[in-house]
């Protein structure tokens, strides 16, 4: 036997060990629950194994990355601060920095613990619901409160607890009040909803305090139902969440639930979602879905409501787990789903969508040209929603051969440039953005991979030649990710390529692995506690060929514009527990031979540019009122108020349309026409903008030439 052989096999009788002592020396649990805990046990063992073995960071499970677990794990049982009381905060803190040690000897203490604190207030809430809600609430005075849970603590009595129930109750009817009175005088005209009857005003609102409270009773229903198992993966996931907040923990559910879980894609609107915080977040929104079409849900919205069709009773989903949520929100083709959306900056607003499947044509890369009526220059512009490709082998379609037809199409109508939009493209196959990026460089590395230990490795173009050798200049926001930051970041670091846009891109630079804990287990006699379930782990971290990380920082463009995000924390850098930017080495390139730009100059044409345009400035207003909103977390709960709210957001959402491509949407013509690629850019500030930089960058170009 070789020393490295005996390593292992002594490995392996340590571990043989251990798992036996956990199995068997903690009998504590009652074996009359359904909750098996030797399963637990092994469950717990097998994850922080993993994590330990293949996590990139290295981290150890000691006291630090206990507290770190442990703060994850309270947002997961309580983010929003609506149950728990200071009392039952501190009952738990002893188990702060022990979360490591129960791991190791297999104590189930945490996760039960608040199980129980939990559901003894969900018990108490449904009470104060009930007796809050039997009452009128006076809507004439002045009432306000706090909506941001970062703001506020938790409750320390129970009467403070009721008074929390009560504001939150108290603003659930007036909306609904407010609902009910609109569909009845069917009109949302602020005078009207004002000057009502005082008859139809108490009917109404004890309808509205009725559908609450049956809304409430149910939502707090389906937390009870949640099982220990449940509570115990939500603390094994705050454990790999720790690690780093890509590392998760998927339990064995449904087949169909776990396909869920891990492609992240609702079949019926196509968006992915995650819980985060007590809250359904929204990550992406796929293209060519009928989220996508629709065009108002955005990544870093959170859905608190659920409602099928127009006359479908809304249901509430905070602090519901998501595959409760996804059984909701899925549907069948045609059909339409409510959603009530919560905006980063603070803002409510209800979000209607037809259920559909998902048009792959709309997924595509597609290419348009554009004319500069002024200096009759004609630049090519290409969208690129995704870096996709069909593994299945059905179609064998892919976005680098996409992208090569497109360009030759373009190259053909003879362009003087080349806008490539990467803007809210979330990434997608890592090979495709090094083969993208060879299609505007002639050889080299595009992207270096490091692994765990130290390993590094680069991914090169090795095809010689390019399909387009004119200027180029790459659209990206803060919602452009992975992939998009992979082949913006080597166009850049090439100076192949002028990048403009946010003041940062996403800054997602990690690589996970999804690892099958059934497939781990090599055991006699465990195969009784399967199945397990799966843990994604991060397992690499990509660095650009200049060295930098594209991890937490993302790509910071060349020339950055206004955007109506500003302000906005989304971002890599604003998650728990994200990875660090760092860098190592440069790669061995060359850059692309056209003589240095003068970017100084060619970003103080820009900003003048864009202090002159009205559609930057009105971008500009609604980012500041977005921020002013997102400030002042601050909810009125006196009616009048409420409904100029109500009027406010209404002219918001006329004023301010989003569009999928990132920029403003033009009205279309009939709202049942789909617009032309053409259409949807022809007023898009940033396409315009971009225009005018490739026009100063060309110019510049042949300037150099010349000289």
């Amino acid at each position: 036997m070789t020393m490295q052989s005996f390593k292992v096999f002594l490995k392996s009788r340590i571990f043989i060990a251990v798992l036996l002592l956990i199995l068997t020396g903690a009998t504590q649990v009652s074996a009359e629950r359904s909750f098996d805990s030797n399963r637990a046990r092994l469950l717990g063992h097998m994850i922080q194994q993993q994590l330990n073995r293949h996590h990139y960071s290295d981290k150890k499970l000691d006291d630090k990355l206990s507290a770190s677990a442990y703060e994850l794990y309270l947002k997961q049982l309580d983010g929003q601060k609506r149950f728990l009381l200071q009392a039952d905060l501190k009952a738990m803190s002893a188990s702060e920095l022990l979360i490591d040690d129960a791991i190791r000897s297999g104590r189930l203490d945490l996760p039960q613990q608040g199980e129980q604190l939990l559901n003894n207030r969900i018990e108490q809430v449904k009470k104060l619901c009930t007796e809050i809600l039997a009452k009128d609430f006076n809507l004439d005075i002045v009432d306000d409160f706090e909506t941001d849970p970062k703001k506020i603590d938790y409750a320390k009595n129970i009467v403070e607890l009721k008074e929390r129930w009560r504001q939150i109750l108290k603003y659930q009817t007036v909306n609904r009040y407010l609902g009910l009175l609109e569909d009845e005088l069917k009109t949302t005209e602020p005078k009207a909803l004002s000057k009502v009857s005082a008859d139809i005003k108490k009917r109404l609102l004890i309808e509205a305090r009725e559908k609450v409270l049956k809304s409430q009773l149910s939502s707090l229903d389906r937390m009870l139902d949640e099982t220990t198992q449940d509570h115990y993966d939500r603390y094994l996931n705050a454990l790999a969440r720790a690690f780093d907040p890509h590392s998760n923990y998927l339990a064995p559910t449904r087949k169909e639930d776990f396909d869920i879980s891990m492609s992240g894609s609702l079949e019926g609107i196509g968006a992915t979602l995650r819980e985060e915080d007590g809250y359904i977040k929204v990550v992406r929104i796929i293209p060519g879905s009928a989220a996508y079409k629709q065009g108002h849900l955005e990544a870093d919205d959170i859905i608190l409501k659920v409602g099928e069709g127009a006359k479908g009773e809304p249901v509430d989903i905070t602090d519901t787990r998501i595959r409760d949520a996804v059984a909701l929100i899925r549907g069948k083709k045609g059909t339409e789903v409510r959603l009530t959306v919560k905006k980063p900056d603070g803002r409510q607003l209800i979000v209607p969508i037809v259920r559909d499947i998902v048009e792959i044509s709309e997924s595509f890369v597609k290419g348009e040209t554009i004319l500069d009526e002024t200096s009759q220059k004609r630049f090519g512009y290409i969208k690129v929603p995704s870096f996709y490709r069909d593994y299945s082998g059905k179609t064998k379609r892919n976005c680098t051969d996409d992208m090569r037809t497109v360009i030759r199409k373009l190259v053909a109508e003879k362009i003087d440039g080349l806008i490539i939009d990467l803007r809210n493209n979330g990434g997608g196959s890592l090979g495709d953005a090094v083969d993208m990026t060879g299609l505007f460089i002639d050889e080299g590395p595009v992207v270096q991979v490091r692994s765990r230990g130290g390993k590094i490795r680069e991914l090169s173009d090795d095809d010689a030649g390019v399909e387009y050798a004119g200027p180029v200049l790459v659209l990206v926001n803060r919602f452009s990710a992975s992939a998009s930051e992979i082949f913006a970041g080597a166009l850049q670091d090439y100076k192949r390529a002028l990048i403009v846009g946010d003041e940062h891109t996403h800054g997602k630079g990690t690589v996970q692995a999804m690892l099958d804990l059934d497939r781990a287990v090599r055991l006699q006699g465990m195969e009784k506690y399967l199945p397990l379930g799966a843990v994604k782990v991060t397992i690499q971290k990509f660095y650009r060929i200049s060295g930098e990380s594209t991890q937490e920082r993302g790509v910071i463009p060349d020339i950055i514009l206004p955007s109506r995000y500003d302000g906005l924390k989304s971002g890599e850098k604003y998650l728990t527990n994200a990875l660090i930017w760092d860098h190592i080495a440069s790669a061995d390139y060359d850059l692309w031979p056209e003589p240095p730009l003068q970017i100084e100059k060619m970003r103080a044409a820009s900003a003048a540019r864009v202090a002159a345009s009205e559609k930057f400035k009105d971008l500009i207003e609604v980012a500041d009122k977005a921020n002013e909103r997102r400030e002042n977390s601050q909810q009125s709960l006196q009616l009048t108020q409420i409904i100029k709210e109500r009027e406010e957001l209404h002219q918001l959402q006329v004023n301010e349309t989003p569009s999928p491509h990132g920029g403003l949407e033009p009205e279309k013509k009939d709202s049942k026409e789909e617009l032309t690629l053409k259409e949807k850019i022809k007023d898009d500030p940033y396409v315009l903008e971009a225009e005018q930089i490739l026009l100063k960058l060309q110019q510049e170009l042949i300037s150099s030439t010349i000289k």
